[in-house]
């Protein structure tokens, strides 16, 4: 795996609505940009090469920092693939849609769910939202959320940024009633 960069980003809401979140409202992002490693090949029949080479990899630098930078028990997680304009959605897909990748961040967060994922092709600074869902739950209301991220020099075309994120908790100031009211 070639890396050219790691991001991390800590966000912290202390109001919403007008109110205070108390304690503050928690999310981490880790994002790594990699070489793409099917880049340049045309169309790839087999991505397994690729998967086994970087999957697992990736998967363990994020999950360990992701949940370092959120600092506090992870209760909401989620997963991007972003890929450059060379490459195919798929590329993404076949890196972070794997048990070698994910299960790196499940056992860091005690996990049980699967990651919702965002997957999209896009030039350097395309806006992407990454989906967080509850960590064992994925129908408890008050977990669904996302975090917005733009990286101004990524991916360029021939890269991929994989990235993980995190939250401690559910929506700040959510009142939502559970969906088993509902059934």
């Amino acid at each position: 795996m070639s890396t050219r960069k790691i991001i991390t980003l800590v966000e912290e809401t202390v109001t919403e609505g007008g109110r205070p979140v108390e304690p503050a409202a928690r999310v981490a992002v880790v994002a790594a940009i990699i070489a793409n490693p099917w880049a340049g090949q045309g169309f790839v029949e087999d991505l397994n090469p690729g998967i086994e080479a970087t999957a697992s990899e990736v998967g363990a630098l994020l999950a360990a920092r992701v949940v370092d930078a959120l600092g506090a028990p992870v209760e909401a997680y989620g997963k991007a693939a972003i890929v450059g304009l060379d490459g195919e959605i798929e590329h993404g897909s076949a890196l972070i849609h794997t048990l070698k990748f994910g299960d790196h961040f499940r056992k860091a967060a005690s996990a049980t769910t699967l990651l919702p994922a965002v997957e999209k092709r896009g030039p350097a600074g395309v806006v992407f939202d990454i989906p967080l869902k509850h960590i064992t739950d994925a129908t408890i209301r008050s977990h669904h959320q996302s975090i917005e991220l733009r990286l101004a020099d990524a991916p360029h075309p021939g890269e991929i940024v994989i990235a993980l994120a995190a939250a401690a908790q559910g929506r700040p100031q959510q009142r939502l009633a559970p969906l088993s009211t509902e059934q």
